[in-house]
C-alpha cells in the first residue's frame, strides 16, 4: 500500500508541477509572441499606401512579371509546336510503313 501512496502523491505533485511550469512557460512565450507580431502590423497600419516610390517598386515589379509571364509562353508555344511537328513527322512516318508493307 505505501508504494501506491507514494505513486499517487508523486502523480498529483509531479501534474502540479508540470501545469505550473507549463503554464507560465506558455505565459512567457505568448506574450513574447504577441510584441514580435503586434509591431509588424502597427507600422503596417501606419504606412500610407499612397506613397509613390511605393507605387512605382509595385508597377515596376508587375510590369516585370508580365513579361515574364509573355516569355513562358512563348516558350510553352515553342515547345508545344515542336511536339506538334515530332508526332506529326511520327504519324507520318508510321502511314507510310503501313502503305509500304501492303504494297
Amino acid at each position: 500500500m505505501s508504494n501506491r501512496d507514494g505513486f499517487t502523491s508523486g502523480l498529483v505533485v509531479g501534474s502540479l508541477l508540470g501545469g505550473l511550469v507549463g503554464g507560465v512557460l506558455g505565459v512567457v512565450l505568448s506574450s513574447r509572441l504577441s510584441k514580435e507580431t503586434s509591431t509588424p502590423q502597427r507600422s503596417e497600419l501606419n504606412r500610407q499606401p499612397s506613397n509613390s516610390f511605393e507605387s512605382e517598386n509595385i508597377e515596376t515589379a508587375r510590369l516585370s512579371l508580365e513579361d515574364k509571364i509573355a516569355q513562358l509562353n512563348q516558350a510553352i508555344d515553342d515547345v508545344r509546336h515542336q511536339l506538334d511537328t515530332v508526332n506529326g513527322n511520327a504519324m507520318v512516318e508510321k502511314s507510310n510503313r503501313s502503305f509500304g508493307d501492303e504494297g
